[in-house]
Formats: structure tokens, C-alpha cells, sequence
């Protein structure tokens, strides 16, 4: 994999501004998904790394906390320019890493707009001042928690870390970042670009190791104040009772999602299916929004689902790096096999109409089931791959009982031209952002993200992220005597 790249992979630890290996000498292979080798073999946290990471974040707080919006902001600008420099080895270790074809990496711009207009979100943090109570002069003032931690997901890892750090950083937190075990190698490589970037040491610390060990030690850890995650809604139980049972630290996660598109008749038909169709075939399913139920109103289930396969069975499957590729494989063969589980189900309880073969590496070919129970497994869990259900409807009460009929709530989808309905379906919609006559991944750049229901608690994005990484204090000032 050596001719993909134009500089030597960084596998080890980034902590207190220094490269060095796993106080235990422990590693984890990174597997190139289309291929099935090893690209990597990545030094694995332990408890031991985890504690020194965030004694370097401990020890760098103050003075960081101390320097101020204007000169925070500058460290946060000159690390966006540096991804800007290095978007292409940056894509092309992320298309290693999982898979995703190059030719759908837009993670590197975003990552470069997080930080520029976090550089500068300083100074919204703002308090409140209040004389109603006489003889007092009341106010709030918002502070940073300290030492923070950060957990990202694997299937956008570059993206999960500019998303989180950006917002924390410019608050004045220090941070401990742990990338998933799947994907690290992107995180590593921005561990660089922080040096080059000038931050003081301790300032930014990120790790890589399996949730189980590093995860569950920041957990728990009794000097971190508050952890961003974004992950599985199994993962963030987890990380709720750990919380919990240490030190109550201020939790942000935005989980999992079982995404719904409603179809309704008067629907623009060839745009919901163009869009429907991106939307659980990008990164090859595994997305939380990605919507893995449609339900479409009878009198025109057979022309959308004839549009939505001649779509969805278009896609050009194979090289990641192929510019033509629009189909990549599933991570590993943890998540292919669990997909497979799911199609296995589908078959006993419903119909496959397209696709069902997993039997090509780690690719899984566009599906589509019809005729899905609604109580199936199918229908209820997050199955994170290019498997959508399709079922029908006949009335507005019957689709909102059935797309609300799931514990994830992050996602929904309306089509139809009828903008009261569509008003009525988003309020009805139990779910963090519903979109009408648009699917996910489309997000206003200043709307907020995260879910209902086990989906998560609180919301990120350029004006709510700040919120989760600082805490208000009360000052209250006797003036008479």
C-alpha cells in the first residue's frame, strides 16, 4: 500500500506533544477493507497511556484556558490551513483505513471549516447579568470544564475529530482524543499537523485503542469534566454508567439511528428515489442517518420502488481508489458478517428484491426488502449497510405509528408537496431533524445535529457545539449594604 501514500503511516501514541509507543508494547492491525492486508500495525492504549494523557491535558489547562479567544483562535487557523495542504494524503488514509471510495471524501473541507470558524465562536460564549434583585448585582459567566475527552466514530474519523476538538479547544478545554480501533490512522496524522501548528504541549492528546480498555478508562476518569461521543447507542450505555459511577462527568452523545423516508403520492417521485437512494448508499450504508426504512403510500409504491432499484442497482462497485468507484466494502468482516445475520432474517421474514449478496469479500451489493414486518429485527435495529426496506402505507396515522415504532430517533425524511402536511409529519416525526423533500446527508451548516430517544443527548454544529464543552458559573455582588 506503499504507492497510495506519499509519507510513512504514524502508528504510535500522541501524547504531551510526543510520538511514542503503548506503555505495554500492545498493537492492532488496520485492515485495508478491499483488500483484506494489513496496512498498519497501531500502538493499542491501555489505562497506564490513557492516565498520561490526561495528566499532560491537566497539566496544559490553565495556561491554555488563559490565553484568550484572539490567540486561541490563532493556533485553531493555522491547523485548518494545514489540512487544507494536506487533504490528499489525508483522503487517502482514510480510504484505507475503511474503505470509503476517495471520490466521496469531503470530510477534509469540512474538517478545514470547523476549525476556521470555531477560531473565532470564542467569543460567543457569553453570560448574563441581572439587577432584579435590589441591592445585587448578579451574573453568569461560562468557563471551560478542563481536561476533555473525545470519542469518534470509525466510520467518518476525520470528520468526528474536527467536529469535536474544534468547539473544545476554542472554549479553552484541553483534550484527550481516542479514535476507534477501526479507523486511527487519520487522527494520527493530525496529531502532526497539531505540532506543526505550534500547540503547547498537552494542549491536544490523541490515542488509539478498543473501547473496552482505553474508552472505558476515559470513562471513568475522575480528572476528565466532560466527554463528546459519537458511536453506537450500545456504546454510549456504556459510557453513561461509567460516567455515572465516577465523577458524573457532562456527557454529549449522538448514537445510533434507524432513519425513516416517508413517500407520499403527491411526492416529486424521481427526486425521492434520487435522493433516498444516496442516502443508504453512501459509505456503503454505514451512516446513522442513513434511511433504512422507506415507506411509500400505496397508490404509487410500484413506480417509486421501480425507480429507487433501476438507482440504487447503478452503482459502480469495486476500487476504492478508482475515481469511477461510488461502492466501496463494508469496514471488516465483524460488520460484513453482521449484515449478513440481518439478510438471513430479511429472507425468512420478508422478500429480497435486489441484491442480498454478501458473498464478495467484504462487499455487500445494494439491497432492497419488501414486505418486512414491521415487528422484524430488520425493521427496529440498525443493520449499517446498503440494506433498505421498503413498505407501503395508506394513511398519515398509520406511517408516523410506524416510523416512530423504533427506539432510535435521529433522522427523518418527508416528500411530498403539500408543505401543512409535510409541517404535521416534522412535528409528529419523533426524531432530532426532520428534512422535507430531502434526505440525509443534507444538513444546514448552522442547524444543530443529534437525536431523540436513544439517538443521544445534547446537539452539535457551529452554533451548539460550544455548549457542550463549557459550564456556567453564578457571581453575585452585594452593592448596598
Amino acid at each position: 500500500m506503499a504507492d497510495k501514500l506519499s509519507e510513512p503511516i504514524e502508528t504510535r501514541l500522541f501524547i504531551n506533544n510526543e510520538f511514542r509507543e503503548s506503555s505495554s508494547n500492545k498493537t492492532f492491525d488496520v485492515v485495508y477493507p478491499y483488500t483484506r492486508e494489513v496496512i498498519a500495525t497501531v500502538h493499542e492504549a491501555d489505562e497506564k497511556d490513557v492516565n498520561d494523557a490526561v495528566a499532560a491535558a491537566k497539566a496544559a489547562f490553565p495556561a491554555w484556558r488563559d490565553l484568550g479567544v484572539d490567540q486561541r483562535g490563532e493556533y485553531l487557523r493555522k491547523v485548518a490551513d494545514l489540512f487544507e495542504k494536506h487533504t490528499e494524503q489525508l483522503g487517502r488514509l482514510e480510504t484505507l483505513s475503511i474503505g470509503r471510495p476517495i471520490s466521496l471524501f469531503p470530510d477534509c473541507r469540512i474538517a478545514k471549516d470547523q476549525f476556521r470558524y470555531f477560531a473565532d465562536a470564542g467569543w460567543q460564549v457569553q453570560g448574563t447579568a441581572t439587577t432584579n434583585t435590589p441591592g445585587f448585582l448578579g451574573m453568569t459567566v461560562k468557563e471551560p470544564y478542563g481536561p476533555v475527552a473525545c470519542i469518534t466514530p470509525w466510520n467518518f474519523p476525520l470528520l468526528g475529530l474536527a467536529t469535536k476538538l474544534a468547539p473544545a479547544l476554542a472554549a479553552g478545554n484541553t483534550v484527550v482524543l481516542k479514535s476507534s480501533e477501526k479507523a486511527p490512522l487519520t487522527s494520527l496524522y493530525a496529531a502532526k499537523l497539531f505540532v506543526e501548528a505550534g500547540f503547547p504541549p498537552g494542549v491536544v492528546n490523541i490515542i488509539s485503542g478498543h473501547g473496552n480498555l482505553a474508552g472505558a478508562a476515559l470513562s471513568s476518569h475522575m480528572d476528565i469534566r466532560a466527554l463528546s461521543f459519537t458511536g453506537s447507542s450500545l456504546t454510549g450505555q456504556k459510557i453513561q454508567e461509567a460516567a455515572a459511577k465516577s465523577n458524573l462527568k457532562h456527557l454529549h452523545m449522538e448514537l445510533g439511528g434507524k432513519t425513516p423516508a416517508v413517500i407520499f403520492e403527491d411526492a416529486d417521485l424521481e427526486a425521492a428515489a434520487t435522493q433516498t437512494k444516496f442516502s443508504i448508499q453512501l459509505n456503503s450504508g454505514q451512516i446513522c442517518t442513513a434511511n433504512s426504512r422507506i415507506y411509500v403510500h400505496e397508490s404509487v409504491a410500484e413506480r417509486f420502488t421501480e425507480l429507487f432499484r433501476e438507482k440504487f442497482a447503478a452503482q459502480t462497485i469495486g476500487d476504492p481508489f478508482d475515481p469511477k468507484t461510488t461502492h466501496g466494502p463494508q469496514v471488516d468482516i465483524l460488520q460484513h458478517n453482521r449484515i449478513k445475520g440481518y439478510l438471513d432474517i430479511a429472507e425468512k421474514e420478508g422478500r429480497v428484491t435486489l441484491g442480498g449478496d454478501a458473498s464478495d469479500g467484504l462487499f455487500v451489493k445494494p439491497t432492497i426488502l419488501q414486505d418486512m414486518p414491521e415487528d422484524s429485527r430488520v425493521m427496529r435495529e440498525e443493520v449499517f449497510g446498503p440494506v433498505v426496506a421498503i413498505n407501503t402505507f395508506k394513511t398519515e396515522a398509520e406511517v408516523i405509528e410506524k416510523a416512530n415504532a423504533t427506539e432510535y430517533g435521529l433522522f427523518a425524511s418527508v416528500f411530498t408537496k403539500d408543505i401543512e402536511r409535510g409541517l404535521r409529519l416534522a412535528k409528529a416525526l419523533e426524531a432530532g431533524t426532520v428534512s422535507i423533500n430531502c434526505a440525509s446527508p443534507t444538513h444546514l451548516k448552522d442547524a444543530s445535529v443529534g437525536g431523540y430517544k436513544m439517538s443521544g443527548t445534547g446537539r452539535e454544529g457551529l452554533l451548539y457545539s460550544m455548549e457542550n464543552f463549557v459550564q456556567t458559573k453564578t457571581i453575585q455582588i452585594k452593592t448596598a449594604q
